[in-house]
């Protein structure tokens, strides 16, 4: 066998070899949505080992993220209303490996409305 072929096919081969070693990453995409009818203010959203927010979302809008979930535990949001009043709300539960769509709704009056659309972690 030529050097240059043998190499060629070690090269392939080691491309081959990665490729399927099994490498997944497990995300969730978050969707975050403002039904108050009024501006929200210092959204925060805790999920297992990280947080994300907004300074603000107006009434109307969503807000999209994605989560890459390492541990486990609740997601809890927090969030302020243009008078000032703070609300918090926890959710479901998250594990690691899990994956899919959780959408966030968020109502007057404080009510938050978690949307899980997960598949279990495996």
């Amino acid at each position: 066998m030529k050097p240059r072929f043998r190499s060629l096919c070690l090269v392939a081969g080691a491309i081959l070899l990665l490729s399927t070693s099994g490498c997944k990453s497990y995300w969730i995409d978050a969707e975050i949505r403002n039904q108050t009818g009024q501006t929200i203010h210092e959204l925060e959203v805790d999920y297992p080992t990280a947080s994300f927010g907004a300074n603000s979302l107006a009434p109307g809008a969503a807000m999209h993220y994605r989560l890459q979930i390492r541990g486990s535990g609740p997601v809890k949001v927090e969030y302020t209303f243009e008078d000032g009043k703070t609300a918090h709300a926890q959710g479901p539960s998250l594990e690691e490996h899990q994956q899919g769509r959780l959408t966030i709704q968020i109502f007057s009056g404080g009510k938050v409305e978690f949307v899980p659309n997960l598949k279990p972690a495996s």
